[in-house]
């Protein structure tokens, strides 16, 4: 029997390693590159300066799917996230350790889901080809504020709210999002603690603001500075915000009934905040009655002949739809848990960063479904059917076959004109109130109850024992 030298062993070793990378080659990971470009993924896994320097059965390519994961299968941990979608790499054991699914989270980092979400929001808004408004793509600014589990970590690090007993049970987060409004498409998004400027979170943004735009913002982004430099970054960068009640300014001359141009002053320490700004900016001011109430609403589209005033102010209605999309992050994809689940603050940042880049994803998904439904826009279709949908193509068994993923891609496109939700209704409108909470008692507000006190201290007082005697 000849004896095996180690020159064999050593070419069975080279073997079985590319049987190996054969097997991985054909794993789900494969049909999941339908969805996420793995070529884009691997750009900017070299831009954020992590790789996967020794073979592992969860490499950053099956980590970064784990973070999608992890928002859009938000009643499974992480570890569950891994073995349902089937992304580990072959081994002698089935399944991999919990351990090893918190270490990948820890070499992926977050960076390199930043840098995942901003390439694929720049293929992907090239590839939308959005309509536009005069020309103008519709863009919107909004806050909102995400809340942290209760650690030493995250306290410390984002801060939280406070009142007269002092701070309250968890940690939060305050971000700022830029959305593309026909397909809910998210931009571009900054976030820090608790106690940071939403101003300064707004400016981080407007790097990523493309030209020919229109931005609509919450009126508590009014600020001189922030709009003039917005507009100043690029070309045709046009915003849209109510005015401040209370706000100074001249009229320079009147375009007609309710629309003029007019001066607004500038603070002197508005100028030194933001070197650059004028003493005045000139800005354009429309009015209109809706419903006996005077909305006035600021912009910088002066030309009058190319942008009607009528259509501007009911232009503005179409800024609640960044409020949708956030309602559709929070409570139709994450489920209402409204904790987010990581411990420290750079795992946070990783989920967040997740959850943005699961919802382009989805969001995507449905402009393309979209082109199968002539004269109907993202934002139309039912965010809730359309993502059961998909995650059923991720939750299912077609990620053990990956050639069967384009199909059922194809598939749901050509069922798009299920999803379309009904025509808003115009009138339908629910005024702010609070609920009272059902039960079996009585309700008493605070009218009934003084009515009760004053009632009880008019009553005739009870005989007394002597009396009675």
């Amino acid at each position: 029997m000849p004896v095996l030298g180690i020159g064999f062993f050593m070419r069975l070793s080279r073997v079985l390693a590319i049987t190996h990378d054969i097997a991985a080659t054909s794993h789900a990971l494969d049909g999941l590159g339908e969805l996420l470009d793995p070529n884009l993924v691997k750009s900017a896994f070299e831009t954020a300066g992590v790789a996967t320097l020794r073979k592992r059965r969860l490499p950053l390519e099956s980590m970064i799917w784990c973070v999608i994961g992890m928002a859009l299968f938000r009643r499974m941990s992480a570890w569950d996230v891994v073995n349902q979608m089937d992304i580990m790499l072959p081994g002698q054991r089935p399944l991999v350790a919990p351990s090893a699914v918190v270490q990948g989270r820890q070499r992926l980092g977050s960076q390199a889901v930043r840098e995942v979400f901003a390439l694929t929001q720049q293929r992907w808004h090239a590839s939308a080809n959005h309509p536009t408004w005069m020309g103008l793509r519709l863009l919107s600014v909004d806050g909102v504020v995400w809340r942290t589990p209760d650690t030493q970590e995250n306290r410390e690090h984002y801060g939280s709210s406070t009142n007269q007993h002092g701070d309250t049970g968890f940690p939060q987060v305050r971000m700022v999002c830029q959305m593309e409004l026909t397909s809910h498409l998210l931009v571009s998004s900054s976030f820090a603690g608790y106690h940071s400027n939403e101003m300064k979170l707004a400016e981080q943004l407007v790097v990523t603001t493309p030209d020919h735009s229109l931005t609509l913002f919450d009126r508590g982004f009014y600020s001189l500075g922030l709009l003039h430099h917005w507009q100043q970054a690029g070309t045709q960068r046009h915003w849209l915000i109510p005015l401040r009640k209370g706000a100074r300014h001249e009229v320079i001359h009147r375009l007609g009934r309710q629309d003029a141009i007019v001066s607004l002053p500038t603070s002197p320490q508005a100028r030194k905040q933001w070197p650059g700004l004028p003493e005045t900016l000139q800005a354009r001011l429309l009015s209109k009655t809706v419903k006996g109430k005077v909305c006035q609403i600021l912009t910088s589209m002066t030309d009058p002949l190319r942008f009607p005033p009528d259509e501007i102010v009911d232009l503005y209605s179409q800024r609640w739809e960044i409020e949708l999309g956030y309602r559709e992050m929070k409570q139709s994809m994450l489920d209402s848990r409204y904790t987010l689940r990581s411990k420290t603050p750079e795992m946070i940042e990783q989920e967040l960063w997740g959850v943005l880049l699961g919802y382009n994803l989805l969001r995507y998904q449905m402009l393309e479904m979209s082109r199968h439904c002539p004269g109907i826009y993202p934002c139309e279709m039912s965010f809730t059917a359309c993502t059961w949908a998909i995650l059923g193509l991720l939750n299912g068994l077609s990620l053990r076959h990956p050639g069967n993923i384009p199909k059922y891609l194809a598939e749901l496109h050509a069922s798009a004109m299920h999803y379309v939700l009904p025509h808003r209704r115009e009138d339908r409108c629910y005024p702010r109130a609070v609920r009272p909470k059902p039960s079996k008692y009585q309700s008493r507000n605070k009218k009934a109850m003084s009515e009760l006190a004053v009632a009880w201290l008019l009553a005739p007082a009870p005989p007394s024992s002597k009396s009675m005697d």
